[in-house]
């Protein structure tokens, strides 16, 4: 017989031992009932870059969006990934290899939606991997799903044409609360 995922030895009821009711008890081990207290992000983290050569694939966060994609003087493509995505995984080499032929004109970043839900929430990705194009900070253009990677290569030539166009006929959405006024 099992209660609160304790086990009781299958002894005869005049064997086992009666329960202490002296006092309070818990369900957990008192090592587990400590309070957890988690540690916030360091707001001066530096930013990481993916695979062998620096600054081409750009893994961001919550803490580092704005600095990263939104403040960037160049276009900005981002692949919001998830960690259990297996077409993710299929495409990331693709896009890691796009880094490093586009470097000079675009910045390439990934952002994993399970640990920075915030941002993704804040741009409506609702399945990945998604692919967003930015342009002065403002999103651009979009892919969802599976893509091939040829597919891929042409947004990104297509942003780099008309992104500064695009960007400018974006209205820019204003996220400061100033009351009821």
């Amino acid at each position: 017989m099992t209660a609160l995922g304790c086990t009781m030895d299958p002894q005869k009821p005049e064997q086992q031992k009666k329960p202490d009711t002296s006092g309070p008890t818990t369900p957990f081990p008192p090592e587990a009932a400590k309070a957890v207290t988690p540690t916030p992000p360091e707001p001066s983290k530096p930013v990481t870059t993916v695979g062998a050569e620096p600054g081409t694939l750009v893994e961001v966060s919550d803490l580092l969006w704005e600095r990263v994609v939104e403040k960037s003087e160049k276009p900005v493509a981002v692949m919001f990934y998830s960690d259990t995505c297996p077409y993710c995984r299929i495409i990331e080499p693709y896009f890691v290899t796009y880094s490093k032929e586009f470097r000079d004109t675009v910045v390439f970043a990934r952002l994993n939606i399970m640990s920075s839900m915030w941002t993704a929430e804040r741009y409506g990705v609702r399945g990945t991997p998604t692919f967003k194009f930015f342009c002065g900070g403002k999103p651009v253009f979009e892919i969802v799903g599976a893509v091939f990677p040829a597919i891929l290569k042409k947004m990104v030539e297509e942003v780099l044409v008309h992104g500064k166009e695009c960007a400018g006929r974006v209205t820019e959405i204003n996220y400061e609360i100033t009351g009821y006024g």
